[in-house]
């Protein structure tokens, strides 16, 4: 019939196209046009949300007001930070570098009942995205043990460690507890 090939009859009197002819090539080629089809346009469209900004963006970490508590026991100090996320994204202060000997550990204060508190270590703690993180002697802090030999006013250098962020390096200034 001008189609291409046609094999011979068979018994039922049904004509099947042979292999090669024009008729199987289209047949193949539109089944393969739906699934790649359904690709390009779910890909064009996260191109699209992505272009648009919806994906979002990462974390955008500042950190200011850093302070340290100049030592009142030779145990252990803390230091306290105000980190921003501008960013879109969460991310987590996972640990804080501190000079010389000093061992820095992140804590949270817990209470124990009838006004009492104690510090229990953490791991982790979330810096929200497009919100603030800010430590607190009642909250969060970075605990220092041994403490550092520090003045009012001396300046302490810490680098802050972050889960997906850059570590960033910063300073606290040593104050008294209470300031």
């Amino acid at each position: 019939m001008g189609d291409g090939i046609v094999m011979p009859r068979p018994a039922d009197g049904v004509r099947i196209a042979a292999l090669g002819s024009d008729r199987t090539h289209w047949w193949a080629l539109r089944a393969a046009a739906v699934p790649v089809l359904a690709c390009l346009l779910t890909l064009g469209t996260l191109l699209a949300w992505t272009a648009a900004g919806g994906a979002g963006a990462p974390a955008a970490l500042s950190v200011r007001d850093g302070r340290v508590f100049v030592p009142t026991n030779p145990e252990a100090t803390a230091a306290f930070f105000t980190i921003v996320n501008r960013g879109d994204s969460d991310d987590q202060l996972t640990g804080v570098t501190a000079p010389g000997g000093q061992r820095a550990m992140l804590s949270r204060s817990v209470p124990t009942g009838k006004g009492a508190r104690h510090m229990k270590m953490i791991s982790a703690v979330t810096v929200p995205a497009g919100g603030t993180l800010r430590m607190t002697a009642d909250a969060v802090d970075v605990m220092l043990r041994p403490p550092p030999r520090i003045a009012p006013g001396d300046r302490l250098t810490l680098v802050l460690h972050f889960r997906d962020s850059p570590s960033i390096t910063t300073r606290a200034l040593a104050v008294r507890p209470g300031r």
